[in-house]
C-alpha cells in the first residue's frame, strides 16, 4: 500500500496524456465507418468496371452526385450523432433543404468526399502507429518470450531493447496527442462544413438582433407608458389637489394677512404651471389618448394645440401595433415642432396611410424650405427613432419650400 501511494504521484504525469483518449479513438472508427459508406455511395456507378464511353461517364458522375445528393442528409444526420456522442458537440442544423445546386450541398460534399476522410485516415495512421508504438514498448515482454538460444547468442539486445521501449513510448504519446489533435481539427471542419454556411449564420444573427432591438423597443415603449401612468395617476393628481386646496385657500381665508395672502396666491399660480408642465411631459412620453384612442385621436389633438392649421387625414383600417404607433405620433408631433419653430409656415398637413405592411406617415408645410437633417432641428432624433423599429426616413427641403418629411414604417399586414 505505501508502494502505491508513493509511485501514484509520480504515474499521475506520465498517465495524463492518456486520460480521456478512449473516446477519440472511438470517435475515429465511427467516423472511418461512416466514411466508408460515403465512399461506397461515391463508388457504386463504377462498381461493375465502370462506363467506357464519354456519354455514359457524363451519365455515371451526374448519377453518382445524384446518389450523394440523396445519401447527403443521412450521412450528415449520422455525423451529427457522431459529433455529439462522442464529443459532447452539436452541430447547428441549417434551417430548410440542400439543393444540390446550393453552396451548403457543396460543402457537405467536401467534408463527406475529401475532408473527412483525409483527417480519418490520418486518425487511423496514428492508432497503427501507436499500436505499433504499445509493440516496441513492451519489446523486452517479447524478448522473453523467445528462445534463450536467442537471448544468449545476441547478448547486445538488451542495449537495442532499451532503445526500441524508449522510441515506443515517444510514439505512444504522440500517437495519443495526434488522435486528439486530429479530433479537434475534425470538430472544426465538421462546424464549419455541416453547419449553417456563413451567409445562413449572418442571416440568422441579423434575426437575432433584430428580435432583441424590437424587444429593446418594446420594453422602452412598455416603461414609457409606465411611466406616464405613474405621473398622471401619482404626481399630476396630488398636484391638481394641492391646487384645488391652494384655489380654496385663496378664495376663503380673506381675513389674512395681504403678505400671506400673495404667498397662497403665488403658490396656486406655480401649483397651476406645475401641472401644465407635468401634463406636457405625460404627454411627450406617452399620451394617454393614443393608447385609448388611437392615431386619429392624438394626432388631431397635437393639431388643436398647434399655432397654426394643420389639415390631418388618417386612412388606417386597423392600429398598427403600439411600438410603430408611438414612434408615428412622435414622428408627427416632432415634424410639427419643428416647422413651428423654423419653416415660418402658415399651414401643415398630415397624411397617415396603411398600404399593407408599411405604415406612410407624411407631413409637408408650405414654410421656407432648407432644413436639413443635420443642422440639429431634431430631424436626426426622427431619423434614429424611425430606425429603431427599422422604418425608412426621407425628407425634401429645397430652399423656398415646400418641405416633406416622409417616414415608413413597417407593420403587420
Amino acid at each position: 500500500m505505501h508502494m502505491s501511494n508513493t509511485l501514484r504521484p509520480l504515474l499521475r504525469p506520465l498517465l495524463r496524456p492518456f486520460e480521456n483518449s478512449g473516446g477519440p479513438v472511438a470517435f475515429h472508427f465511427s467516423g472511418g465507418l461512416i466514411h466508408l459508406l460515403g465512399l461506397t455511395v461515391l463508388a457504386v456507378p463504377w462498381l461493375s468496371g465502370g462506363p467506357t464511353r464519354a456519354l455514359s461517364v457524363l451519365a455515371a458522375v451526374f448519377g453518382m452526385f445524384a446518389l450523394l445528393a440523396a445519401a447527403s442528409p443521412l450521412l450528415t444526420a449520422m455525423q451529427r450523432a457522431r459529433f455529439r456522442g462522442w464529443l459532447g458537440m452539436d452541430i447547428p442544423r441549417p434551417e430548410g433543404k440542400a439543393g444540390i445546386r446550393s453552396e451548403r450541398f457543396w460543402r457537405q460534399v467536401q467534408y463527406h468526399l475529401a475532408i473527412g476522410p483525409l483527417i480519418t485516415a490520418a486518425a487511423l495512421a496514428a492508432l497503427a502507429g501507436a499500436l505499433v508504438s504499445v509493440a516496441a514498448l513492451t519489446v523486452y515482454v517479447w524478448v522473453w518470450a523467445l528462445p534463450l538460444d536467442f537471448r544468449l547468442s545476441n547478448p547486445g539486445y538488451s542495449t537495442q531493447a532499451v532503445y526500441v521501449t524508449v522510441a515506443g513510448a515517444g510514439g505512444l504519446y504522440g500517437a495519443v496527442w495526434l488522435l486528439k489533435t486530429l479530433a479537434g481539427l475534425d470538430a472544426r471542419a465538421a462546424l464549419s462544413r455541416l453547419g449553417p454556411t456563413p451567409a445562413e449564420l449572418l442571416a440568422r444573427r441579423v434575426d437575432e438582433v433584430t428580435e432583441s432591438r424590437a424587444g429593446v423597443v418594446d420594453a422602452a415603449d412598455a416603461e414609457r407608458r409606465r411611466i406616464e401612468r405613474d405621473l398622471h395617476d401619482g404626481a399630476q393628481q396630488r398636484l391638481v389637489s394641492m391646487a384645488v386646496n391652494l384655489g380654496l385657500a385663496k378664495v376663503t381665508l380673506t381675513d389674512l394677512p395681504e403678505d400671506a395672502r400673495k404667498v397662497i396666491d403665488e403658490a396656486h399660480r406655480e401649483a397651476k404651471a406645475a401641472i401644465q408642465e407635468l401634463s406636457d411631459l405625460v404627454r411627450g412620453l406617452h399620451p394617454a389618448v393614443l393608447e385609448d384612442r388611437g392615431l386619429d385621436a392624438a394626432l388631431s389633438g397635437i393639431a388643436d394645440r398647434a399655432p397654426l392649421p394643420v389639415r390631418v387625414r388618417v386612412d388606417l383600417a386597423s392600429r398598427p401595433a403600439p411600438a410603430i404607433e408611438a414612434v408615428a405620433y412622435f414622428v408627427v408631433s416632432e415634424a410639427l415642432a419643428n416647422v413651428v419653430k423654423h419653416a415660418q409656415a402658415s399651414r401643415a398637413e398630415v397624411t397617415v396611410e396603411r398600404f399593407g405592411g408599411i405604415l406612410l406617415v407624411v407631413v409637408s408645410d408650405d414654410g421656407v424650405g432648407g432644413a436639413d437633417e443635420s443642422g440639429g432641428t431634431g430631424l436626426a432624433g426622427l431619423a434614429k427613432r424611425v430606425a429603431s423599429v427599422d422604418g425608412t426616413f426621407s425628407i425634401s427641403s429645397p430652399v423656398g419650400g415646400p418641405t416633406v418629411v416622409t417616414v415608413e414604417l413597417p407593420c403587420a399586414p
